[in-house]
């Protein structure tokens, strides 16, 4: 049974003085969009009668195809608190569909839905717990964001040390007034680096989650006069943002799939890892989208850089981390994922994947037995384990190669993606940086 029905929104609407209902949905980069509705027009849209020109929308149709509709999930709606208290603002996440009232295939949330549908005729139940870092950074003289900062704090600092504590303050605050359950939050290891952590969901819910947290976090910084960034390398030298994403998978009955009795992990779990980690390349495109992302995963910090996994919770240098919890919370983490990702699709991905190593019986290569954080490159090819693309261009490679990303994708959201990544990676291969003028402008 649902949370909401049309006459709950319509009720609490009336009630809470709502007076305008954002229509939330994203392109295939997982940027947001939106169509704001009065609340006059709520009924309407309650009754999937919001159409939009999908032709402007990164990744959607174009030409003669553009009409698409916008259906509510109900059970989304939620009140921003930090907007005006009277003629206040919600939203609800929506499904995109096409003229003829059909699922759009080019729609991030429902891929990820068809993944949670499949895995339910598997008799498995996904719960997803990501882990969102940012910095929080000063704007300049003209009210342009930097990535400077005036803090000097580390990991698990408290004030006046950590400049960010009254801002992720007010982030909880008004994150728990949207239905959040936050576990804790503490300043990262980078200056002016955070985490804020908060309990796994349904996987769709999670996904959900993830687009509030960056719009909530954003706009809440800049109410502090401060810039926040996902960005996951915005400093040179430093430890860079990730989004961490732990995976439980339950039965019908609750039970946790991914431990035995004995507190050793399951048969199914280890096929849930060898799928990951035997597309994990193919995957790293997406969970790892930006140019940027592959300045973060180098080796000396803490992102991964091997395809590996450990289940000693301790071993942070391997790609898929086993957290020392164990019993009903057991739970895989998979390390290499940033939070510039489109969390729907690299939520489905990560599914989809793990699955595949479940339905083909797959077996996970031989744990990580040693903590390679600072081994080299050249170090890892020794020791015989493949490494991550090192580069969005090796990333493209990979993708590419792997018809197991087209399927899950589906033929057009993929060769969308990655054109825009092809053209994303020749703009970035032509551009002459900084550090190539410093480097060789007074010497040749």
């Amino acid at each position: 049974m649902g949370k909401y029905t049309k006459e709950d929104i319509f009720r609490i609407v009336e009630e809470e003085d709502v007076a305008f209902i954002r229509l939330q949905f994203c392109d295939i980069f997982g940027i947001p969009k939106n169509i704001a509705i009065a609340a006059s027009q709520l009924e309407s849209a309650l009754d999937n009668e919001c159409m939009f020109d999908g032709i402007s929308v990164e990744g959607f149709v174009r030409g003669d195809e553009s009409d698409m509709y916008l259906y509510p999930d109900l059970d989304s709606f939620e009140i921003y608190p930090w907007r005006p208290q009277s003629g206040k603002v919600a939203r609800m996440f929506c499904n995109v569909y096409t003229v003829d009232k059909e699922p759009f295939v080019g729609d991030p949330r429902n891929i990820l839905q068809n993944v949670i549908s499949k895995a339910k005729d598997m008799g498995i139940t996904f719960k997803v717990n990501p882990q969102p870092e940012f910095f929080l950074f000063d704007y300049d003289d003209e009210g342009q964001p930097t990535n400077k900062t005036h803090e000097k704090a580390g990991y698990f600092d408290v004030a006046p040390a950590d400049q960010g504590e009254n801002v992720r303050r007010d982030i909880i605050l008004n994150l728990e007034e949207m239905g959040f359950d936050i576990s804790s939050s503490h300043h990262e290891i980078a200056p002016a680096q955070h985490e804020i952590e908060f309990k796994e969901d349904e996987a769709v819910k999670a996904a959900d989650k993830v687009m509030t947290f960056r719009m909530a976090v954003k706009t809440i910084a800049k109410k502090h006069g401060l810039y926040a960034t996902f960005m996951p390398k915005p400093v040179e030298g430093i430890s860079g943002s990730g989004m961490h994403i732990n995976i439980i998978a339950e039965d019908k009955d609750g039970n946790n799939l991914f431990i035995r009795e004995d507190d050793q992990l399951s048969e199914t779990a280890n096929q849930f890892i060898a799928g990951i980690l035997s597309h994990v390349k193919g995957m790293t495109l997406v969970t790892n989208p930006i140019v940027n992302s592959y300045k973060r995963l180098v080796p000396g910090y803490d992102a991964p850089v091997n395809i590996s996994w450990s289940s000693a919770s301790s071993n942070r240098s391997a790609l898929i981390r086993i957290p020392s919890k164990r019993g009903k919370t057991t739970k895989i983490e998979v390390r290499n994922p940033d939070a510039t990702c489109n969390p729907y699709l690299a939520i489905a991905l990560l599914l989809a994947a793990g699955m595949d190593g479940i339905e083909k019986k797959m077996t996970p290569p031989a744990e990580l037995s040693q903590n390679l954080k600072n081994a080299t490159y050249d170090q890892l090819r020794e020791s015989g384990l493949e490494t991550l693309p090192m580069t969005l261009g090796e990333a493209i490679e990979a993708y590419e190669s792997d018809s197991f990303v087209k399927e899950v994708l589906g033929e057009s959201l993929f060769n969308r993606f990655l054109e825009a990544k092809r053209i994303e990676w020749k703009d970035f291969r032509t551009c002459v940086t900084q550090w190539e003028l410093g480097k060789y402008l007074s010497t040749f």
